[in-house]
């Protein structure tokens, strides 16, 4: 990600992919003019790099000159379409291609339009490297279109906001969810998770999504995917990942508005962890650490055979169903850790000690990030 102004901006289209978009439109245009000499005419600002690689990668002569119209302001498209340079040179009777870095709303192709009705041009073409679909509001042809993308403010290769980012030679599109944290907090059983969540989520000001409260939840409700999930349980099989990420995917979108998640007990394996990834993707967010409870199996053992004293849950009362759950743990979270030490968000925490000093160095952890 980059930083322009006061914005966060995500990679979008690489540079090898732009130059792959404007050559593909150079053979198009050349094999549409044959032997034509054509005039291409650069919108600026934001086409002068466009036209630079387009005129040099152009087969065949070719002319180029430049008009100069302003319709944004911050990153919204205006109304107001000032021209600010105009041509200085004869075009009747040209064959003249228009050279757009991106065409939106279609206000600034309706001043262009306007612009050429008097130059008496012979045939005038539009070519964009950049179209948006959903914004377009006008009905002048597109003759030659680079790339449909979403209707998300973009910059670099020559667009900018406010004045930064026309200089990067890749797009980068605007992050909408700007300030945005996700955990994934782990622990073998015992280590205190639960109760360390709800102080995170409190400090942090997080939704703490816990797996087996989604189950539970759904289950008990009879949702379709808890009805879905029953179904497995009941015959002693596991739950598919799928019906599991579906769950937690439908307990994110039910909390649109949230600073970031704390997931707990999710995700359990790579399959679950990529498809956390996609579902953060949508809010243009990412997982930013994997904060991992870490503390010996023997002081596990005694804090659970001391829980189930009072929990009434069984597997707290038995110390071979106890280092059986630890070990499921360790086999499943190997794989986790080495998922996101290989992208430098793994963090282990020591959980012995004080409930305060644990929290302490949690936040630490986090306060860093």
């Amino acid at each position: 990600m980059i930083k322009l102004h006061d914005l966060y901006f995500k990679p979008f289209i690489s540079e090898p992919e732009i130059d792959a978009i404007v050559q593909r439109m150079v053979d198009d245009v050349a094999n549409d003019l044959q032997d034509e000499i054509p005039v291409f005419v650069g919108i600026l600002n934001g086409s002068f790099m466009f036209v630079s690689d387009f005129v040099k990668k152009y087969p065949k002569p070719c002319e180029v000159t430049f008009i100069k119209l302003a319709s944004y302001e911050g990153v919204k498209s205006s109304e107001d379409i000032q021209r600010l340079i105009g041509l200085t040179q004869d075009l009747s009777g040209r064959k003249v291609v228009i050279l757009e870095d991106i065409i939106d709303s279609g206000n600034t192709l309706e001043e262009v339009h306007r612009i050429f009705e008097r130059e008496n041009v012979d045939e005038l073409k539009i070519a964009t490297l950049f179209y948006k679909p959903e914004a377009y509001k006008k009905d002048y042809k597109l003759h030659y279109v680079g790339i449909e993308i979403p209707n998300k403010f973009i910059v670099g290769y020559g667009l900018d906001y406010d004045g930064l980012g026309r200089d990067l030679p890749e797009i980068y599109q605007l992050k909408t969810t700007q300030h945005m944290i996700n955990l994934v907090l782990f622990g073998p059983p015992g280590a205190g998770k639960g109760t360390q969540a709800n102080f995170l989520k409190e400090t942090y000001n997080l939704v703490h999504i816990s797996t087996g409260d989604v189950f539970r939840f759904n289950i008990k409700n009879e949702t379709a995917l808890g009805v879905l999930a029953k179904s497995f349980m009941d015959k002693g099989e596991l739950v598919p990942d799928q019906v599991t990420i579906d769950m937690l995917h439908a307990e994110v979108n039910k909390n649109a508005d949230a600073n970031g998640f704390i997931f707990d007990g999710f995700p359990r394996n790579t399959i679950q962890a990529d498809a956390l990834d996609k579902i953060l993707e949508e809010k243009d967010s990412k997982v930013n650490a994997m904060v991992a409870l870490e503390v010996d199996d023997a002081i596990l053992v005694q804090r659970l055979l001391e829980r189930g004293k009072t929990s009434g849950r069984p597997d707290d009362a038995n110390e071979a169903v106890i280092r059986n759950r630890i070990k499921i743990y360790y086999n499943e979270t190997a794989i986790l850790k080495d998922f996101y030490s290989n992208q430098d968000k793994y963090f282990g925490v020591d959980g012995v000690g004080s409930i305060e000093e644990i929290t302490t160095r949690l936040n630490s952890v986090i306060d860093k990030l």
